[in-house]
């Protein structure tokens, strides 16, 4: 039988544990790492905003909010959330919220890094081979798919890419060269990587550029919640979803990846909900395993799109 006092002791340990729960604020324009990350904006001291959101995550404690400024800059990192620290309590989840920020992996080509190739066609190879994307004005440019056995890159049109035994080929305007463009390619493996954590909401985020996936919940990520999140432009896919992992989409836009918009593995869980998963560069979902629920009815085999349901007419 639970007694008055075991009642009063849950109640304390609830109230302390709300108490100690924050925010923590990320500006990576204005921020610096020597902060506490207290407030938005620094008022005395160090409790301005702090920097990156690696930092932010080192502070953070089970429960708290990340909470990140929207810049015109992007947040240049990639992250992971791991273990019971980056995890949720019974009564809130540890929240990812982005306000509309981008999370990106990309970084310019370096111009010496061009080779001539032939007619209007240059090639470079970057550190990282197997999967890649290249973008234009930090969007995904357009690319041509070549073919498992071809020998040579297809053809191309100005402004138009292609992978192929690790180069990129792109293909410039008359008179121009790749310099004069501001291209960029996939140089950070993954952006979110989630991994033994439970009770954690992503919020209001954009992830894209990177060289593997946009979110990776590698393994027991459990109750995991993107609500709001856009995953574009990433080598493989947007968003992968690994062993004994359990998440949630809802209201999420996923497109321009590589292989999949979304793939799952085997003993993974996945919901998607009011989601849009485009099929412009790869197939919606990529089924390899797991289960699969769609509105709330379970699905197999993979699907080319994803649209929200059409509202109902009154």
């Amino acid at each position: 039988m639970r007694t008055a006092t075991g009642f009063l002791a849950v109640g304390v340990i609830w109230a302390c544990s709300a108490a100690l729960a924050r925010d923590i604020c990320v500006d990576n324009l204005a921020g610096d790492d020597r902060n506490d990350g207290r407030y938005p904006r620094g008022s005395t001291g160090m409790d301005g905003p702090v920097r990156t959101i690696e930092r932010a995550l080192r502070l953070a404690q089970s429960g708290d909010r990340v909470v990140l400024a929207k810049n015109a800059e992007p947040y240049r990192e990639s992250i992971s959330l791991v273990g019971s620290r980056r995890s949720g309590l019974s009564f809130r989840d540890f929240v990812l919220q982005g306000n509309g920020a981008v999370l990106d992996g990309s970084a310019p080509v370096p111009p010496d890094a061009w080779q001539y190739y032939r007619d209007a066609t240059f090639r470079f190879r970057p550190p990282h081979l197997e999967y890649q994307q290249l973008f234009l004005n930090d969007r995904p440019a357009p690319r041509v798919i070549a073919g498992p056995l071809a020998g040579a890159p297809p053809e191309l049109q100005p402004g138009q890419w292609c992978l192929l035994e690790g180069y990129i080929y792109f293909c410039v305007d008359p008179t121009r060269l790749p310099e004069d463009y501001p291209l960029s390619y996939a140089q950070l493996r993954v952006g979110i990587t989630l991994y033994h954590v439970e009770r954690v909401t992503i919020q209001d985020l954009v992830v894209q550029g990177f060289q593997l996936d946009g979110i990776n919940a590698a393994n027991s990520a459990r109750d995991v919640t993107l609500t709001g999140v856009v995953c574009r432009g990433n080598g493989r896919s947007g968003i992968t979803m690994g062993g004994a992992s359990m998440v949630d989409l809802d209201a999420c836009l996923v497109d321009n990846n590589g292989e999949a918009q979304l793939l799952t593995l085997p003993y993974s869980e996945t919901h998607v909900r009011n989601s849009e998963l485009l099929s412009n560069t790869a197939p919606a979902w990529v089924d390899q395993g797991g289960r699969f629920f769609l509105d709330g009815k379970e699905l197999h085999g993979g699907l080319n799109a994803i649209k929200p349901a059409p509202a109902a007419t009154p």
